[in-house]
């Protein structure tokens, strides 16, 4: 077996350890909110904001700055939801092999930015 076939089984290998572990676990997701809790994103690893609360004192930002607030907001709900993607699938998946595959695990931050 040469090297390009051993690593399409090790990918294949990856994929169905990963796709039963997503399946047992259930969809994995990150949530952020502004320290005033204006804004609220919760995000997946990788893909579009799932959902986006604004409260009413938000609007007072402007449309400028809610947008960068939204965006600044969802971001960090994207890094949660991948670190915690991180955290459950380095059960199954060498942690190397993940953040060679894009899905990187950050710090543990709370709602506060705070490190833990």
């Amino acid at each position: 077996m040469d090297d390009v076939e051993r690593a399409a089984r090790k990918v294949r290998e990856v994929e169905q350890a990963v796709t039963e572990h997503v399946t047992r676990s259930g969809p994995v997701t990150g949530r952020a909110s502004s320290p005033d809790g204006a804004v609220t994103v919760v995000a997946t690893p990788g893909g579009p904001p799932q959902q986006i609360s604004v409260s009413p004192a938000a609007l007072r930002m402007g449309p400028q700055g809610l947008a960068a607030e939204i965006m600044r907001i969802a971001e960090k709900a994207q890094r949660t939801a991948n670190t915690r993607l991180h955290q459950t699938l380095e059960r199954v998946v060498d942690p190397r092999e993940l953040t060679a595959m894009g899905i990187e695990r950050g710090p543990d931050e709370d709602d506060f930015g705070w490190q833990r």
